[in-house]
């Protein structure tokens, strides 16, 4: 296994999760104070980037996009899209 490439992929899945959790506090509070809102694109193109984990907590955390099917289903569709991902990119690449 190479260790430097498993340092950088962890470092990256760790800063996309927080980004897709902080994604959903954020549009939540901007939803709240009636201020620009952030693309709900953009709010599912973070979990397709292995985001998925972060954007689900953060949905039930703030309580925001829970009713919307395209999250409620899509988020944890992409997550199993994200598992299958993952063990590629070890396989192929890491190990």
């Amino acid at each position: 296994m190479n260790i430097e490439y498993l340092k950088y992929f962890l470092l990256y899945f760790l800063i996309i999760n927080i980004v897709g959790f902080l994604s959903m506090g954020f549009d939540k509070y901007k939803a709240k104070h009636n201020m620009w809102r952030t693309p709900e694109n953009t709010l599912l193109l973070i979990p397709l980037l292995l985001g998925s984990i972060g954007s689900y907590i953060g949905m039930h955390v703030f309580r925001h996009k829970t009713l919307h099917p395209q999250f409620k289903y899509g988020i944890p569709v992409i997550f199993i899209i994200n598992i299958v991902c993952i063990y590629y990119i070890f396989q192929y690449f890491i190990i």
